[in-house]
């Protein structure tokens, strides 16, 4: 903890508050200690128990996530109220985790969006690597019925599983980017020179593209 202290930085905390991440910690830097401490499961509880943004990050980099039992994640998730923190618990923790799919059924249909923001990431990521049983269809359905008036955290979360239907799933490539088009979410999202626009229509049609531009494409 007195080394977490030591690296904090005035300027990163600026930026990361502006995200809603109440630390000051370079994301670089926290990654070189957890390089130097490697796999530390009972360090990692110890980290999280603190309920210090920063050394919760350190706990998910130096944890083993197959060692966490579903509650225990469960629990972890509801905790994790910095969005960095929410962000990784889910892609570097629960989706290597034993309970991952048992987690996102139960996640996505959770009364707290931030929660459930946590199942559709999870579903987002079962669209691209095993889409087998997934209802897409379905999921297009919720997504033009709730989409528009889901609180950010979940909009966002929806809005990505949309993108990536469309991306992934050519049969529904058409309809994903007409329910784009007509809710018009992120439309207007400021987006850095370089990178994509988080609005589906143009994040389907540029990502598709580049696939297409690959070579043996």
């Amino acid at each position: 903890m007195a080394e977490l202290a030591s690296l904090e930085d005035p300027k990163a905390r600026a930026v990361n508050e502006k995200h809603g991440d109440d630390h000051g910690v370079n994301l670089g830097e926290l990654r070189a200690v957890a390089k130097r401490l490697k796999t530390r499961q009972d360090l990692a509880r110890e980290l999280w128990e603190t309920d210090d943004t920063a050394a919760r990050l350190l706990a998910l980099l130096v944890c083993r996530p197959k060692a966490f039992e579903r509650d225990e994640l469960d629990g972890m998730l509801r905790e994790a109220r910095a969005p960095k923190v929410h962000d990784w618990l889910v892609n570097y923790v629960v989706k290597k985790s034993p309970h991952a799919e048992e987690l996102r059924l139960a996640w996505f249909a959770d009364p707290d969006p931030v929660v459930a923001s946590a199942g559709w990431a999870l579903t987002t990521a079962r669209v691209t690597k095993k889409p087998e049983g997934l209802d897409l269809a379905g999921l297009l359905d919720v997504v033009e019925a709730e989409m528009k008036d889901a609180p950010d955290r979940l909009q966002w979360a929806m809005n990505h599983c949309l993108a990536q239907i469309g991306i992934d799933h050519a049969a529904y490539r058409a309809r994903a980017i007409g329910i784009g088009e007509r809710l018009e979410v992120l439309k207007d999202y400021p987006t850095p020179r370089g990178c994509t626009s988080p609005y589906a229509p143009v994040w389907i049609t540029e990502l598709v593209r580049r696939q297409q531009d690959k070579p043996g494409a």
